[in-house]
This record gives C-alpha cells, structure tokens and sequence, in this order.
C-alpha cells in the first residue's frame, strides 16, 4: 500500500470524518502497513505503547490476560475498526492485549510523532483527542460490561 493509497484511504474513513484534509496527510505520512499471524500478540497488557492500528482486514481480540487460563476476550475487532488508545494517555502502556484471531492486516501509525505534533499544534491535538476519547470510552465500556458478565454479582449492571 503505497503513501498516497493510505491517504485516499484515510480520507473516506468514518473514523477520521472530523479531521481537516492537512491533518489526514500527516496522518498518513506517519503510517505503514504490518501484517500478524492467526494467533500472534500485536500488542500485549503493560508494555510500552507508542502505536495505534487501523484493522485492514482479517479480525484482532482485544482482551484481558488472565495470570493463569485463557484471556478474557472484551472485544472482536474487523476491518475498518480502530486499535490502540494508550499512546495518547500517560504513562504510555498498552491497557489491554490484542491477538489476531486469523492473518490480519493493519495501518500502523507512529503515535510517537503524532504526539509531539499534537503537542506543537494545539487545534490538532484537541481534534485527536476528541477522536480517541469516543474509541476509549467505547473500549472501557466493553470492558466494564465484559467483567459484569463474567462477575455476575448481585446488584450490579
């Protein structure tokens, strides 16, 4: 995928509808494509996180890793959804684990430098802000929802 089909791309996602055409561009300039495996980890709870991912094609588990026993699976990403909030958020960990549930492919993009732009344009940064803050609420709320399904206590919804 080249530079200017991640930009055409970007430009016609529902995700990205908000952001102005420059700030699209530079979006797309600071991404890649990666592929995983059925099965790989992309990314896993508590390490260093410095990326985001748009799902291409193909299906990523967003879960919770058990200490012992399988993971509890919060979500099933397919393509054209967005992965990866702890970028944006000090102190930059992942807050969950993402595994390919089949061969997936995924825009990577350089949180790191989107960052410090976010950080020397302020009308950029409160754009992206306002992006993620809609995906980490919906994240959490998975979440919250997942644990008071497999909880199950009395009195709680």
């Amino acid at each position: 995928m080249t530079q200017q089909s991640i930009e055409d791309y970007l430009s016609t996602h529902a995700f990205f509808s908000e952001l102005d055409k420059q700030s699209k561009k530079f979006l797309s300039d600071t991404a890649g494509v990666v592929n995983i495996k059925q099965g790989d980890v992309l990314f896993k709870l508590g390490t260093s996180a410095d990326k985001f991912y748009l799902l291409k094609s193909g299906a990523i588990s967003v879960q919770v890793p058990a200490l012992e026993g399988p993971s509890l699976e919060i979500q099933k990403l397919k393509a054209g959804q967005m992965l990866g909030w702890s970028w944006l958020i000090p102190p930059y960990r992942w807050n969950f684990q993402a595994r390919a549930l089949e061969d997936s492919e995924l825009l990577e993009f350089d949180g790191s430098i989107i960052l410090a732009h976010c950080e020397e344009e302020p009308a950029f940064g409160y754009a992206v802000l306002k992006l993620f803050a809609g995906l980490m609420s919906e994240r959490l709320d998975r979440a919250r929802q997942k644990t008071m399904d497999q909880w199950e206590p009395a009195g709680f919804a």
